[in-house]
């Protein structure tokens, strides 16, 4: 008996080890992940979007992976390394400097949320030539000369120029008559400023808006009275509120509806996604956000129903705002950086995104996965969300809409 045991525990110890061999075999010919950064807020006041946008950026890694990987590299998985910016721009700035020092093999990043945020990080970004692709709107981000940041949607600039004509017309087409008046109320963090600027220099002399108000708040809003008591006293034909923090978004809108001029009697016009995040529902009902709009770089729209309900369905998010659809899209754009470059390199991926034309835009909306010679995507456009029946839906551009516009009666 012993010695049939001692047979059986040799034979099993040869077959073990053989096993063993084959796994050790298939781990060594298997091709390293590619790690690719997601820089984001993840604490403090912008926690909130910025573990959306690692939503997006999860989803996006999965399916790439779930498809083949990168073929260029054998399969070579994707692999997310996330890192907190936090709520300012020195701390954002610090956890850039942290990335490129301690994730040496990063082959692209994604972030940062804010412009001011962003600005900040593509500095580091761009000395360690680390490619930094970007949903911020901001017209500077892509104004210095940078090399390695690639401005996936539209400029401020050019948000204002493609949103608020389309918004004009509709007013008019809805209520006989074109705005002549226009407040703004905005923080100060980057993007709107440069919203703003955009707006007051070009835009608003060419639509023949006039300007009654122009308020600007440092984040967090501490008490909107003060803003809504002079929107109700000049009474424009359009508001056009800008916060970018959603309890600063709270408050404006609760305050609105408090002094009467909630539901459409102020048009109201929001230039971010702050506005229309799932949050806004926490302590202000549908009633009161119904028919505001707001004129935004990215959303979930008609032909990405698979992506809005593998959001519902991973996250229980209710719908997909542009912070998923972007970094979900970037991850897709990483991935074909990477079969044209060949290598996990970030020289090569980055000359790749220079100088690659990947098709027409899946993932953004307008013009083509291509960039020009500041690094900004051609033909980017814009997506107009409006609040209906306690959903934000797309309702431009028509191809992409989910729903019709309507303009709210005051």
């Amino acid at each position: 008996m012993t010695g049939t045991v001692s047979s059986l525990t040799r034979r099993g110890f040869v077959g073990g080890s053989a096993a063993l061999g084959l796994a050790t075999a298939a781990r060594a010919q298997a091709p390293a992940p590619v790690k690719v950064g997601l820089i984001v807020p993840l604490s403090g006041l912008y926690a909130r979007p910025g573990a959306v946008m690692k939503m997006g950026a999860e989803l996006g890694i999965a399916d790439v992976n779930a498809a083949g990987g990168i073929k260029a590299l054998g399969g070579a998985r994707l692999e997310l390394v996330a890192l907190d910016c936090g709520d300012t721009v020195e701390k954002a700035k610090n956890a850039a400097q942290r990335m490129v020092a301690q994730e040496t093999d990063l082959v692209a990043a994604t972030g940062a949320y804010l412009s001011s945020f962003t600005l900040a990080v593509s500095e580091v970004t761009e000395r360690a030539a680390l490619p930094l692709l970007t949903l911020s709107y901001s017209d500077l981000l892509t104004d210095r000369g940078f090399r390695y940041i690639f401005q996936t949607a539209a400029t401020a600039a050019a948000q204002s120029a493609l949103g608020l004509p389309e918004l004009m017309k509709l007013a008019e087409s809805a209520s006989g008559k074109r705005p002549k008046t226009v407040a703004i109320a905005m923080d100060n963090t980057g993007t709107s400023v440069a919203t703003a600027k955009a707006l007051k220099e070009k835009l608003f002399p060419q639509l023949g808006l006039q300007l009654v108000m122009d308020e600007v708040w440092t984040p967090p809003l501490s008490d909107a009275t003060p803003l809504i008591q002079k929107v109700r006293s000049t009474r424009p034909d359009l508001f056009l509120f800008m916060p970018n923090a959603i309890a600063d978004a709270k408050l404006g809108i609760e305050k609105m509806n408090e002094f009467g001029l909630g539901q459409g009697r102020v048009p109201t016009i929001s230039f971010s996604i702050t506005i229309a995040e799932p949050d806004m529902l926490q302590s202000v009902s549908p009633e009161v956000v119904q028919g505001i709009m707001t004129i935004v770089a990215n959303w979930g729209v008609k032909g990405q129903e698979k992506l809005i309900a593998d959001v519902k369905a991973k996250y229980g998010e209710p719908w997909a705002t542009q912070n998923i659809v972007s970094t979900y899209g970037d991850m897709w754009l990483i991935k074909d950086a990477l079969e044209k470059a060949g290598k996990a390199d970030r020289a090569a991926v980055a000359e790749a995104l220079r100088t690659g034309d990947f098709g027409p835009s899946r993932y953004y909306p307008g013009g083509r996965l291509q960039f020009d010679d500041k690094g900004r995507r051609i033909g980017a456009g814009v997506v107009i969300v409006q609040w209906q029946k306690g959903v934000p839906v797309a309702v431009f551009p028509d191809d992409l809409a989910l729903a019709p516009p309507f303009w709210p009666k005051r």
